[in-house]
């Protein structure tokens, strides 16, 4: 039975009127208002989801330390960030996946949608490996990394996501052609994370809804593993502004005549779905 995702935070907090201005983006109002956070979770389980993303996709010590907070502080907001999403789960059967953002979050210059950072393997092991290893112990369900653009951070995270005793997902940031936004090929990227041990899922999230046959049938050539889709609402990223460039799009549940014969094991939203969008999505799911 396919499973539902939550939506964008960012848009369901918005929707709340939460700030989340800056470069902490939802980070932000996890350290100011906490209760929206949780609020925000509780409406997409309410919506349908069975799975809640924390809000620590752009939390890190160098992205703490870079607006004069601690690493400490990171490492603090990193553990907040899973115990919101638990006590918004109390009573629920919905999942907490903990948010592993890529390195390009942290530069707040749209670098998730490029990759091609500069850094090597190594540096990118490090960055990633702290964060990991405070989100293990705050004890989610589920890892997950997601929005990955880049094969050179795919190879780090499969080094940094190699002894996890929970459940891992890596899902992919891609354009068309079946290539990461850094140029890579969706396959070799695939076959990075293929042999993390407790790999349960691999898919692809923040990409337009239209792209989504393509890469799905991309990553089944080359993995067994179940496959997880949370594309956005369609649009364009403008980095300069922060925020979308709307234009004429399709609602999630409109695609899933197109989605509902691949196979897919969960489904949900990433930027621009709110809770309202995930309740239709659901029931359209539910519905065939």
């Amino acid at each position: 039975m396919i499973k539902i995702l939550d939506g964008g935070l960012s848009t369901e907090l918005q929707r709340l009127g939460a700030m989340i201005e800056g470069p902490l983006w939802t980070g932000r109002a996890l350290l100011e208002d906490p209760s929206a956070i949780e609020q925000a979770h509780k409406n997409f389980i309410s919506a349908g989801a069975e799975v809640v993303i924390t809000s620590s996709y752009q939390i890190s010590r160098r992205g703490f330390e870079e607006i004069g907070l601690s690493a400490a502080d990171a490492d603090s907001a990193l553990r907040l960030s899973v115990e919101v999403a638990r006590r918004a789960t109390a009573g629920s059967v919905a999942k907490v996946a903990a948010s592993i953002g890529p390195f390009g979050a942290v530069l707040h210059d749209g670098s998730e949608y490029r990759g091609n950072y500069g850094l090597t393997e190594d540096e990118l092991l490090t960055f990633h490996a702290e964060r990991i290893a405070i989100l293990e112990q705050a004890g989610p369900d589920i890892l997950l990394a997601e929005t990955i653009p880049d094969l050179i951070e795919a190879r780090a995270l499969a080094r940094a996501l190699q002894n996890m005793q929970l459940p891992v997902w890596v899902s992919f940031s891609a354009t068309n052609d079946a290539k990461l936004w850094s140029g890579a090929s969706v396959a070799d990227a695939v076959r990075a994370v293929s042999g993390i041990p407790n790999l349960q899922a691999i898919g692809f999230n923040c990409v337009n809804p239209d792209l989504v046959p393509e890469l799905v049938s991309a990553a089944r050539a080359v993995t067994e593993a179940a496959i997880v889709v949370y594309p956005n609402k369609g649009g364009v990223w403008n980095s300069e502004l922060g925020e979308w460039d709307s234009q004429k799009v399709r609602s999630l549940e409109e695609y899933w005549p197109d989605w509902q014969d691949l196979g897919l094991a969960f489904v949900g939203g990433c930027c621009g779905s709110d809770a309202n969008d995930i309740a239709r999505l659901a029931e359209t799911v539910a519905a065939k």
